[in-house]
């Protein structure tokens, strides 16, 4: 999930799951409130500052999720709410992710997230974050010592005013199943592809610019550009 370019090497370290909660948290705030869950897949930072996240909401029913997607619209945390299409088979049933689920886009200001108070410290995501019953479930991956873990752990529940708790913990090597294995995996003109879409606002709501002008801009077909985009987005999305 994290948006960090730093490389993890074949450096050891620990691999644990936490649980974590912290205030104004809009994510937290509707899970608590609503049936179904949620998986934080990446975070971006926008060229305002703000912070962009990629969800899926899930749930038993397709009621649950709408029920938990309208939360998330309603909630005064969040800035913008953009529905992806339905490319991943989203509203099928899947063991991780319930019986029906839906991706999302949601924007935020930038003081309620606490990924950066995490990945700051040296860690590195292994799997996406699940949100459920008002709980974040955070399974990462450290490059320290446990003593250097107690002492960051300790440093966000001061800073940050957060609960956190260390569920499980092991002596492991890199995660992976994390972002930068994920965009390791993408070839390179997926890479150019989902880059480019990046960079010039094609995630942004209302989209800054259209599937033909990148493929313009990077001198292929919309339908070679669209297969690029679509591939990588699959490989970063289901891990």
């Amino acid at each position: 999930m994290s948006d960090t370019t730093a490389s993890v090497g074949d450096a050891s370290g620990l691999q644990l799951t936490l649980t974590v909660w912290h205030p104004g948290c809009w994510s937290i705030e509707v899970t608590a409130e609503t049936a179904g869950g949620l998986l934080a897949h990446a975070v971006y930072r926008t060229s305002d500052g703000n912070v962009r996240s990629l969800f899926t909401a899930y749930g038993d029913t397709a009621a649950e999720v709408d029920a938990l997607v309208a939360a998330i619209r309603d909630s005064e945390r969040t800035r913008s709410v953009l529905e992806l299409e339905e490319r991943y088979g989203s509203r099928e049933a899947t063991p991780e992710a319930g019986g029906a689920a839906r991706e999302l886009f949601v924007e935020e200001e930038p003081g309620h997230s606490v990924n950066d108070a995490f990945v700051s410290r040296g860690f590195l995501h292994d799997q996406p974050i699940r949100i459920v019953d008002g709980v974040e479930f955070w399974p990462v991956f450290y490059r320290g010592s446990r003593a250097e873990l107690e002492a960051a752990l300790e440093e966000i529940r001061e800073t940050r005013d957060a609960e956190i708790e260390v569920t499980r913990i092991s002596s492991s090597g890199p995660p992976r199943g994390s972002t930068l294995r994920r965009v390791d995996r993408l070839s390179e003109a997926q890479r150019d592809a989902y880059e480019l879409a990046r960079s010039e606002g094609y995630y942004s709501w209302p989209r800054a610019i259209t599937v033909r002008e990148l493929a313009a801009k990077q001198g292929v077909a919309k339908t070679t550009f669209l297969e690029h985009l679509r591939k990588a987005e699959a490989k970063l999305l289901d891990p």
